[in-house]
């Protein structure tokens, strides 16, 4: 891969000074590179960077969302020439705030990486005043939508070159507590729900945590797969292909459906006792729970749901979890589980879903998991450098 050079001139007090060159880096050198830089700024509007960024970016708008929607409009419907001047006068009034603000402090020898929609106009002009100030820049080539489709090629590849083992079991089994105690003993994990802000199910949103944008959640995804070593196991939660709002993306989809599964038990009572610490969020918020019941309406009778009601307003919170799980959850698991279940490789039985007992749980996964195999070196993706 190749870096292109720009040089600019910078006029100092009436002479000429080279000032530094302008790098254009391809999305994989820049990203395999990412630490080499000390600021990565995307310019986009923050509309753009809330749906999706480069990881760890910061953004810097040349044009705000306002802004970028008047520009546009200007230059479709009266003219591109007086578009683009206006522009350049909000992108130089913008870029000079940054400065004054958020730059103020940075040094001579600070090098930022500098990105837009395409890698154009609005990265390079940012850049461009970088450089006369005297700064080393770097310009991701081809933008965000080169980043874009970095994040798709991953996610088609990666999956079927990982040895994926699944962790099933009934709801209330504590199986991301299981899984992130398992990841502090050193073993890999993707944490699937923490990644989507959601923990799967009908009462899974998280309390002021709004879900990610799909593409948001596939980069952090991406960033994730990336992370893990393909000779060594990583573990993934059992999840339906949709998680809230996001979809799981295809090929992960595929692999997890494929991969060997280690499935926990626990008693009703672990369940329950788990479930009421876990979900202490809802119970000192009572209010929010039976709108979201509701939506059951096409599955269950209307005296379970009033049977459900009266058992929240009482706040009898035992009854009312082992109720819900009995009646749905777990009928729910049953349908959905045999295909899964056809490649289960062990069991491990919880007793109290304390955090001793998780820690033990954490403990017995990977060592039921050893006697799994890792050798994917038959697959094609096996050879993808990930």
């Amino acid at each position: 891969m190749t870096r292109k050079q720009t040089v600019s001139k910078l006029s100092v007090g009436g002479g000429k000074a080279v000032a530094p060159p302008i790098t254009r880096i391809e999305i994989d050198q820049a990203l395999g590179d990412i630490e080499t830089f000390d600021s990565i700024i995307d310019v986009r509007s923050p509309a753009e960077f809330a749906d999706d960024h480069l990881p760890g970016a910061i953004n810097l708008p040349v044009l705000d969302d306002q802004q970028r929607a008047e520009i546009g409009t200007l230059y479709k419907q009266i003219d591109p020439f007086i578009a683009k001047r206006a522009g350049a006068a909000l992108v130089a009034q913008n870029i000079a705030m940054h400065l004054q603000t958020v730059l103020q402090g940075k040094d001579r020898n600070w090098r930022p990486l500098i990105y837009c929609w395409r890698g154009g106009q609005r990265s390079a002009a940012m850049a461009q005043i970088f450089a006369n100030i005297g700064w080393h820049c770097g310009v991701v080539d081809g933008g965000y939508k080169a980043y874009r489709r970095h994040v798709l090629d991953c996610l088609d590849a990666i999956p079927p070159a990982i040895s994926v083992v699944i962790l099933s079991g009934q709801t209330g089994t504590a199986k991301t507590h299981i899984l992130q105690a398992a990841s502090k003993n050193g073993a890999q994990i993707v944490d699937l729900e923490t990644l989507a802000c959601h923990r799967g199910s009908l009462l899974g949103s998280e309390p002021d945590k709004p879900q990610p944008s799909q593409r948001l959640f596939e980069s952090r995804l991406c960033h994730s797969l990336k992370s893990c070593d393909p000779k060594r196991h990583i573990f993934i939660e059992a999840e339906s292909n949709k998680i809230g709002n996001i979809h799981v993306p295809p090929a992960l989809w595929a692999a997890m459906r494929a991969a060997p599964s280690i499935r926990v038990t626990a008693p009703m009572t672990a369940r329950v006792n788990f479930l009421q610490r876990d979900y202490a969020h809802m119970i000192q918020n009572p209010a929010v729970i039976m709108p979201l019941l509701s939506k059951l309406k096409h599955r269950h009778s209307a005296a379970q749901l009033e049977e459900w009601d009266a058992l929240i307003n009482q706040q009898d919170w035992h009854p009312f979890i082992e109720s819900l799980l009995d009646a749905h959850y777990d009928p729910a698991y049953q349908r959905s589980g045999s295909a899964r279940r056809a490649n289960e490789a062990g069991v491990m039985s919880a007793t109290t879903l304390c955090t001793a007992d998780i820690d033990r749980l954490a403990h017995l996964l990977t060592e039921k998991s050893a006697s799994i195999g890792t050798d994917k070196s038959n697959s094609p993706a096996a050879k993808t450098d990930l």
